[in-house]
């Protein structure tokens, strides 16, 4: 693992040194200590920082760590004189035992928490209840004028809950002519699915959960959606969202469209043309949610070096440092050290601004290694800088990823994780070619991954920002 886990590292180095310096040297030395790399990995990984968990001691232990090892790089407070940003948030635990009741003139179905529908509110609110609100489906539930589509084209959701499917009509079809084919769009992504719900003024959305087009089982929404969930909240407490948000199997929400004498099968596949409308399926839907709330603060970690001439300008390397703490439930090992994801990420942050600090030739724009929290309830921790930058989005002239350095070999090539979406992209084809490698776009691009990591946070508000991973061929084993 030694050996390996720079790589990725010193591509970042690369890629800066060639693209940002004003005279480039004929020959980069990188120092990357692939020892001291996989030492700070170990410590964070390690039971003592409890799974890494924002707003717990967990935290305090990982925040602090990073500002030792920063300050003994010689960086400085990236916040005025703080290595911390502070985070408001709000912790919302779904008291178990809820039911949604779907209600039909044969009688009433009842969807049980956990197999049959995850749910929650992110109003900030202690209980929160929706009564026989009306059930539409609406097919992808997109607004998308660029591509001459609107679901919602003269319906009125007001006080309603409307159905939609995960994904996009691209990725249904397959038609590379229709959004982006295989690749999903933000469109096709759920935390979409929710905003442009409340935006039709929906009282609540349940998305309906299939394996392939979301790109993973019933057990990863179950299972992520259990428990505290940490979020951001805006001014008057978030209620400018729908009431309820809602997953359901996809088998379940065939049993309720069967329950109003409609074809489940037919009706979603016509919801990938444009000639599909809106249908009732004539039943309500019902659910009481119960919620304990605790305020919690939160931190990114921010460190910088200032550059020479173009100082005012900013170059931001960075990671998540947060992972899923523990579970007390469990018995034997309660902890999810998160060795990959992303102390591995975290550990390479470190060493990248070791890599800076001993190079002889100190960059023209300020650097800053930013390490962002609560990446794992949905990348709250750069959508907060997003929202509340440090410095000027203006002069932060790229954005740099790393979530999971390359643990499996060293490869031929990288992967630029939503190729196309960056001007940067053309950079990491001119620097990999110092490595004797090559670039390639995402292989899965239907998983949507450019929009579940942190640098989408920055993309979205204008920042050039890139996200790259482990390449597909490896070459101790071959194509994977």
């Amino acid at each position: 693992m030694k050996k390996i886990l720079w790589i990725m590292a010193g591509l970042l180095v690369v890629l800066t040194i060639s693209v940002f310096y004003k005279e480039p040297p004929e020959k980069v030395v990188i120092n990357i200590d692939a020892e001291r790399l996989t030492q700070n990995l170990r410590i964070l990984a390690s039971d003592e920082f409890e799974g890494r968990a924002p707003a717990t001691i967990g935290e305090e232990k990982t925040i602090n760590f990073l500002k030792q090892k920063f300050e003994k790089i010689g960086l400085k407070p990236g916040n005025g004189d703080s290595f911390f940003q502070s985070a408001n948030m709000v912790e919302v635990t779904l008291s178990p035992g809820a039911v949604m009741t779907i209600t039909t003139s044969d009688g009433d179905r009842e969807l049980e928490y956990g197999p049959g529908f995850m749910g929650w509110t992110k109003r900030v609110v202690e209980a929160q209840s929706v009564t026989n609100s009306e059930m539409i489906f609406v097919g992808y539930g997109i607004v998308a004028p660029e591509y001459d589509w609107n679901d919602y084209e003269g319906l009125d959701v007001r006080g309603k809950t409307v159905i939609v499917m995960v994904n996009d009509p691209g990725y249904a079809t397959q038609d590379p002519a229709l959004f982006t084919g295989n690749a999903m769009t933000y469109y096709g992504r759920w935390t979409y699915k929710y905003e442009e719900a409340a935006r039709q003024g929906a009282e609540a959305v349940i998305i309906i959960h299939e394996t392939a087009p979301a790109s993973y089982p019933w057990e990863v929404v179950s299972g992520s959606w259990a428990g505290p969930q940490i979020g951001l909240e805006s001014a008057g407490g978030n209620m400018s969202r729908v009431a309820v948000e809602s997953w359901v199997p996809g088998h379940k929400m065939a049993k309720i469209f069967a329950d109003a004498g409609l074809d489940y099968q037919a009706l979603t596949a016509a919801a990938a043309t444009k000639e599909f409308k809106p249908v009732s399926l004539k039943a309500n839907m019902s659910v009481d949610l119960t919620n304990k709330i605790r305020r919690v603060v939160s931190h990114n970690v921010v460190a910088i070096l200032p550059g020479t001439d173009r100082a005012d300008e900013f170059i931001i390397h960075m990671s998540h440092w947060d992972h899923m703490g523990k579970d007390t439930s469990l018995e034997g090992d309660q902890i999810y050290n998160g060795a990959a994801d992303n102390a591995s990420g975290t550990a390479g942050l470190i060493e990248l601004a070791n890599a800076y600090m001993s190079g002889a030739q100190k960059p023209r724009r300020s650097i800053m290694f930013m390490a962002v929290t609560a990446e794992e309830q949905g990348l709250l921790g750069s959508a907060y800088y997003g929202a509340n930058p440090i410095v000027p989005l203006n002069k932060t002239v790229a954005a740099l990823n790393m979530d999971v350095l390359a643990y499996h070999g060293p490869t031929h090539d990288v992967t630029i994780v939503g190729y196309g979406n960056s001007a940067l992209d053309d950079y990491v084809d001119q620097a990999v070619v110092k490595q004797k490698r090559i670039a390639n776009p995402d292989p899965k691009p239907e998983r949507g991954t450019f929009y579940r990591s942190d640098h989408f946070s920055l993309a979205k508000e204008g920042v050039p920002a890139l996200y790259f991973s482990r390449g597909v061929n490896s070459v101790k084993h071959g194509r994977q």
